[in-house]
């Protein structure tokens, strides 16, 4: 993901628990139908929705993988605006994708039966998926999108502002409250996690970090603990101390305050990486939200999959070409990830084996994925779930609101939202 650009990004499908806009090329094309305009090639006709991404060269790309699928004529629509917004209306028409990217499906369209099970396309290679990015796509144990590139978020950090205040990296969050502190200066903060004091970017990171989680495997409340208050109040001593930089000129998903040296360490993504290497060489390092208690540090991911609408004209044609396409082209799996931005393919053995992705702070991203990861946006963690939690987190946070109190009030309701959610 490039850090300069208006539009949508591949980082987007963090944003159900990261407030992050991202942005680029203003580019439109096709018709104003789902259908498109023009194809591929001979067989049938299948049309093809992505949501507009920032990489240059990106679309591009997309519109070269459908023209070299020689069974089926794919029309490849580059959809501006809100996306989601956009597929879930289209869905429900005749006139709608037969293929789709989507940072879910969602449960309302699987519940609905728009879109169609998928589990037959990947059961051979399943375990070769992070599982962290195949469970929020996954419902009552069908697969119902293939994810095509992971995005994770994490801590970058300053070696050389480090080494200078006599601070090791912080494996802990203690550890990181302290650090923060002890690297904060009059020109630069120890500490930047957005100009919302995190709010937006963390999410459910905190909680995952204490051994917790947003929702259990059983559909129930994942943070009804002690550690999850012990794990939030933290985060509001690091604003309490005055160790987070606020009010930078770009936000968290952006790393110009850390390359700027605004701020000696900043939770940002993967998609920075580039940008942070260019600007300042071997002198940063990277790590996982450190854990708290008896958690292990966590890093969120998320993935962006291809989806099949049931209204697919030839919905045996429509599957054919995502299985060719996410599951049997390693080559364009790589491109995709790693030729106009910066993720980690889908796929665990390509990550292994992508030359990009094989050393130093990139290697060990990877690593971070592959082994503390955890899904973002669960599929029963609903928008509503999301705004309680995330509107007691800044109470928290920013007010200094008694994290146990909140908390109370957020099970009871996440609690019942799962309640109504589940009874569908």
């Amino acid at each position: 993901m490039h850090r300069h650009r208006p539009t949508i990004s591949r980082r987007h499908v963090l944003a159900a628990t990261a407030t992050s806009a991202a942005a680029g090329l203003l580019s439109a094309c096709g018709s104003n139908t789902g259908r498109g305009d023009s194809g591929s090639g001979g067989g049938p006709a299948l049309s093809h929705w992505y949501h507009q991404y920032g990489e240059p060269g990106t679309e591009q790309a997309v519109r070269r993988y459908a023209k070299a699928y020689g069974e089926a004529d794919v029309t490849v629509q580059w959809r501006p605006g809100d996306y989601d917004r956009q597929t879930a209306a289209a869905l429900l028409t005749d006139s709608g994708p037969d293929v789709f990217e989507s940072p879910g499906p969602n449960l309302d369209q699987i519940r609905g039966k728009q879109v169609l099970d998928l589990t037959e396309l990947i059961e051979d290679v399943k375990d070769d998926y992070n599982p962290a990015v195949l469970a929020p796509k996954t419902h009552e144990g069908r697969i119902y999108g293939i994810p095509q590139v992971v995005d994770m978020q994490l801590l970058y950090y300053r070696k050389s502002l480090l080494a200078d205040a006599n601070v090791e990296p912080p494996r802990t969050l203690d550890q990181l409250v302290d650090a923060a502190a002890e690297l904060t200066t009059r020109d630069v903060k120890g500490l930047f996690l957005g100009n919302d004091a995190g709010v937006g970017a963390l999410g459910g990171t905190p909680l995952q970090a204490a051994g917790l989680e947003l929702v259990t495997d059983g559909g129930d409340v994942g943070f009804d603990d002690p550690a999850a208050a012990r794990a939030l109040g933290k985060i509001r001593q690091l604003y309490a101390d005055k160790s987070l930089l606020l009010g930078a000129p770009s936000d968290w998903s952006d790393p110009a305050a850390f390359v700027q040296g605004l701020t000696a360490m900043q939770w940002s993504g993967l998609w920075a990486l580039p940008a942070v290497q260019k600007a300042l060489g071997d002198d940063f390092g990277v790590l996982p939200f450190p854990k708290d208690g008896a958690g292990e540090p966590s890093v969120p991911v998320g993935a962006y999959g291809a989806a099949v609408s049931a209204k697919a004209r030839d919905k045996d044609a429509a599957k054919a070409y995502v299985k060719w396409l996410w599951v049997e082209q390693a080559k364009y799996q790589e491109d995709f990830a790693l030729s106009y931005g910066f993720h980690i393919p889908a796929r665990l053995s390509l990550a292994k084996k992508a030359d990009k992705l094989k050393q130093g702070a990139a290697a060990d991203a990877v690593r971070f994925a592959t082994e503390s990861g955890f899904a973002a946006q669960p599929l029963l963690w609903t928008p509503r779930s999301q705004t309680v939690y995330q509107d007691a987190l800044s109470r928290i946070v920013k007010d200094g609101a008694d994290p146990d109190k909140e908390l109370r009030s957020v099970v009871r309701k996440v609690r019942a939202e799962l309640d109504r959610v589940k009874a569908k």
